[in-house]
């Protein structure tokens, strides 16, 4: 004999209905050993981040560079300061192209986990060692994510500056092309 509860889940459902999906099992508590490779997995991923953020800071001072080398080109061909169009575009591109790597070099602090500041040691002690890590994997993953958004300012600001960069060396070229065959 059916039970009111199943009698009742045979009311609800309509001939046209598709039928329910069975529940899914309640996830089990992650064991020691898989939170640690996690752990491990993460700590991988944040030195990688790291890595790539070093990385950006090398192509910054790259990007300074040529776009140093190309101002002094022009100085010293004395092209900068002549009164054409190319000038003014030239001197826009460099002001552009210097204010994006300065914005790319701005100081950001990245975050750490765990900041010995905020960490309360009582607490973290009366912790077991799996609610420890699992409470570690959860901070590193807010930190990836901050720290991800710092990375991703720097490498917009100097695909910019590139870009800027790029549109003055072939203005430049078109100025010095110019001044040649104006001669």
């Amino acid at each position: 004999m059916a039970s009111s509860e199943e009698l009742r889940d045979l009311e609800q459902v309509s001939p046209d209905s598709p039928p329910k999906p069975p529940p899914e099992p309640p996830l089990a508590a992650p064991d020691f050993v898989t939170v640690s490779l996690a752990l491990k997995d993460v700590r991988a991923v944040l030195v990688e981040q790291q890595q790539l953020r070093q990385l950006s800071f090398t192509q910054l001072n790259i990007l300074f560079v040529v776009n140093t080398a190309l101002l002094s080109v022009l100085s010293i061909t004395r092209l900068i300061f002549s009164q054409t169009p190319f000038s003014l575009v030239e001197i826009a591109g460099f002001a552009l192209s210097f204010s994006l790597l300065i914005y790319a070099l701005l100081p950001r602090t990245p975050l750490v986990t765990p900041n010995p500041k905020n960490l309360d040691i009582e607490e973290s002690l009366a912790k077991s060692a799996n609610d420890y890590q699992i409470q570690m994997l959860s901070n590193f993953q807010e930190v990836y994510r901050a720290n991800q958004q710092r990375i991703d300012d720097i490498t917009q600001a100097l695909l910019l500056a590139s870009l800027t960069l790029w549109a003055t060396v072939i203005v430049a070229l078109l100025h010095i092309l110019t001044a040649i065959f104006a001669q």
